[in-house]
């Protein structure tokens, strides 16, 4: 429904041309005369009238509901908004003694340089070095370093933090004098914006008919913030024709999701599969883009803080690419992404300071890089002279 809305003086001089159409005798609507005040204190109550028609507009409508409105609105389906994510990486516990065994016990802290963001030692019971009987991760005599996995303390997209950055321990552990993330973090998001809660919605109750791809996205979107997929029918992963089956493959951002969120995909898949029907669930392939260039610099800029500038640039927008085809949230096409060459020199030409590009190249040539629907394109070495 449209409400069409009027200001406070077209409210009065449509009462006042009214009055005029319906009356031959001369009508006063002077600034002071006793029509003139009836039609504008009828307008006033007119507009705030007005105002409340459209805040119930507003709080009743998906369109038009924000924040905890539309979270009501959305619960009488009970559809509920997704919640941010905290990212995890994995931080190197270094000595520069080895010579007794050292523990890196569950929930010790630390946190970046500058402060802004804190991590904990989480559990995972792959890593090795693991001690159930000491609730830690055992450094060995003879060892300098383990790498331990660690999650932020606060759940946001900020917690995505670059590769050695993660260098103040917060908390004392004997036998353990510094730490080092030699990767980025990744996997942290905020929560599921009204925006996209919206758009999820539409995919909700289009895959409310079990059965079909639209369910399918609708059955995977709804795991987490953030995740990417793409779905190949009748098509095994090695590329060989099977009816009646399907593969999804999807990921988190990082590239390599945990194995939780492919058993979580699988059975939220199973629950509105048709009778019959068979499917599989499969992380992304990593396909890495080395990059290496050459720039120049404008006169007045620092040639070392503009090339950091474009290796940073350049690698933030290889990792933040998609699974398949590069759809990021709603049913992608399925078909092969493309990972452009002259786009790389666009995102260094667009740095402040860069003049010109010399020597570049992707993966040592000058194409394009074509993905399947299994692929994922992340930063290899991203070289910038």
């Amino acid at each position: 429904m449209i409400l069409n809305t009027q200001t406070f003086t077209q409210l009065v001089q449509n009462q006042a041309a009214a009055i005029q159409t319906k009356t031959a005798a001369l009508v006063d609507f002077t600034v002071g005369s006793v029509l003139r005040a009836v039609v504008e204190a009828t307008s006033a109550v007119a507009l705030w009238l007005q105002a409340v028609a459209l805040q119930v507009m507003s709080l009743t409508r998906a369109a038009t509901s924000n924040k905890s409105d539309l979270d009501s609105w959305m619960a009488d389906y009970s559809f509920v908004r997704l919640g941010a994510n905290a990212a995890t990486g994995l931080v190197t516990f270094s000595r520069f003694t080895p010579t007794l065994q050292a523990v890196v016990p569950l929930g010790a802290t630390m946190q970046t340089g500058d402060g802004s963001q804190q991590f904990t030692v989480i559990l995972d019971e792959t890593n090795p070095n693991w001690s159930a009987a000491l609730q830690g991760y055992v450094i060995a005599p003879g060892v300098s370093s383990i790498a331990v996995l660690v999650r932020a303390v606060n759940a946001s997209t900020a917690s995505n933090v670059l590769a050695n950055t993660v260098t103040v321990l917060t908390t004392q552990i004997a036998g353990v004098d510094f730490i080092n993330n030699a990767g980025a973090f990744t996997g942290g998001s905020s929560p599921e914006s009204d925006a996209a809660f919206r758009a999820r919605f539409a995919v909700f109750i289009d895959g409310l008919r079990a059965g079909t791809r639209a369910a399918v996205a609708n059955a995977i979107l709804g795991l987490q913030v953030g995740v990417a997929y793409s779905i190949v029918e009748d098509q095994t992963l090695a590329g060989v024709y099977q009816p009646g089956f399907f593969y999804v493959v999807i990921d988190d951002g990082s590239g390599n999701p945990p194995s939780t969120l492919l058993t979580a995909a699988y059975a939220a898949i199973d629950a509105i599969r048709p009778i019959t029907i068979t499917f599989a669930t499969f992380a992304p392939v990593i396909v890495t883009a080395d990059v290496s260039m050459t720039i120049g610099t404008a006169t007045g800029y620092d040639h070392n803080t503009v090339v950091g500038q474009v290796a940073q640039a350049i690698t933030v927008y290889l990792d933040s690419q998609t699974v398949g085809a590069g759809a990021f949230g709603f049913i992608p096409t399925g078909g092969p992404a493309v990972l452009s060459y002259f786009r790389l020199a666009q995102i260094a030409m667009d740095v402040e300071g860069v003049t010109d590009i010399s020597s570049y190249t992707l993966n040592l040539g000058t194409a394009d890089i074509t993905l399947t629907p299994q692929q994922v394109i992340k930063a290899g070495a991203v070289s910038v002279s």
